[in-house]
């Protein structure tokens, strides 16, 4: 029997969270039932060409979403094409418009699934949103979220409360991130940092993960007679900014360390991980720090379901620096991850939910 091929609409790969989180479900998910065909458009920078083809997969490049005239008719003769039973869309918000395309092209399942929500400060960004965001359902036919926070912010609370989004969980494979004295020791030798006491980061380099707050408190830390280093992990736009405030700082107390394969290596070296975004859809990089026993600072505009452990604190972003240099320099509060939250983010168990969830689709669609 062959494997039911989804489109999965993943907007612009830049090697980012949510291009991981499906990557992460296809590696994972049993290839002989489902089968991914990813839609990127044409203006990504990091297209794993080699694996997705080495799994089964194909690779669609579609203009951008920004030229419509064109997205969208490459969109309906792609699906079309390929005659898909399922599309699942990644891309927030502007999913009504790849959804609108698979509507036209007869897709009985039309998945709106949501990653994010938004915060001030991105005026642009969040005119788009909050304008799209009424149409988030129109051409749906299932709601999908990473967690309830963002399923709420765009479907609304009443659909959560009538169980009509479905929360799949970032999840992640547990192995890799288990704490491992060894591997700490390696990586802390790797980067020259044995001595220093490390803070860590992931994220790309945006106004929403906020390193400009970030670099200020490093800043702080320093001037506390602290031999420390800090490790920012990613990429991104504002990235040539921040080394350049990075310098003002300290030289080589800084450490970019660019898009990485490797990250669970990289959390093992922290001694403690500090995220100040100014609003998450989940804060996956947050839950993979204390999987691997870091110590974990994060505003409070990461939701709470990213809490699995005692080991995690937060910190409102208007507490000002002096909050934060505390929560950091805090003693240990201990590492216990219950056995609930390894299953909530365990990639095996939620890569079968997602299988059934499919199969179900289809056979609601026949």
């Amino acid at each position: 029997m062959e494997p039911i091929r989804t489109a999965q609409v993943v907007g612009k790969m830049m090697n980012g969270g949510v291009e991981s989180v499906v990557m992460n479900y296809y590696r994972h998910i049993d290839r002989s039932r489902i089968q991914f065909d990813i839609i990127a458009d044409e203006d990504s920078t990091y297209i794993p060409y080699e694996e997705i083809e080495s799994l089964g997969g194909r690779v669609y490049v579609v203009p951008p979403y920004q030229k419509l005239n064109k997205y969208i008719p490459a969109l309906i003769s792609l699906f079309k094409e390929n005659n898909y039973k399922i599309v699942h869309s990644h891309i927030n918000t502007l999913s009504v418009f790849p959804l609108y395309a698979a509507k036209r092209a007869g897709v009985p399942a039309r998945i709106a699934h949501n990653h994010s929500t938004a915060a001030k400060g991105e005026t642009k960004k969040n005119i788009l949103k909050y304008t799209l965001r009424p149409f988030a359902k129109l051409y749906a036919t299932n709601y999908a979220a990473c967690s309830k926070y963002a399923g709420e912010w765009l479907f609304g609370k009443k659909s959560m409360e009538r169980g009509e989004v479905t929360v799949f969980n970032n999840a992640i494979d547990l192995n890799k991130f288990r704490f491992n004295e060894n591997i700490r020791n390696e990586v802390r030798r790797e980067l020259g940092v044995e001595d220093k006491f490390v803070i860590g980061h992931v994220g790309r380099f945006c106004y929403q993960k906020n390193q400009d707050l970030l670099l200020d408190i490093f800043a702080e830390v320093c001037k506390r007679d602290i031999d420390a280093v800090l490790l920012l992990i990613g990429d991104g736009d504002d990235r040539k900014r921040i080394e350049e405030k990075a310098g003002k700082i300290s030289s080589g107390k800084v450490l970019f360390l660019g898009n990485r394969n490797d990250v669970y290596r990289l959390y093992q070296a922290m001694d403690v991980f500090v995220m100040p975004s100014r609003y998450e859809g989940l804060g996956m990089v947050a839950v993979e720090a204390q999987m691997c026993g870091v110590k974990t600072v994060v505003s409070t505009a990461v939701p709470t379901e990213a809490e699995i452990s005692e080991n995690i604190k937060f910190v409102d972003l208007s507490d000002g620096i002096d909050a934060w240099i505390s929560a950091i320099l805090s003693g240990d509060s201990g590492n216990i991850v219950t056995e609930s939250s390894y299953e909530v983010y365990d990639i095996s168990v939620q890569a079968k939910k997602l299988t059934e969830y499919y199969v179900s689709l289809i056979k609601l669609s026949q």
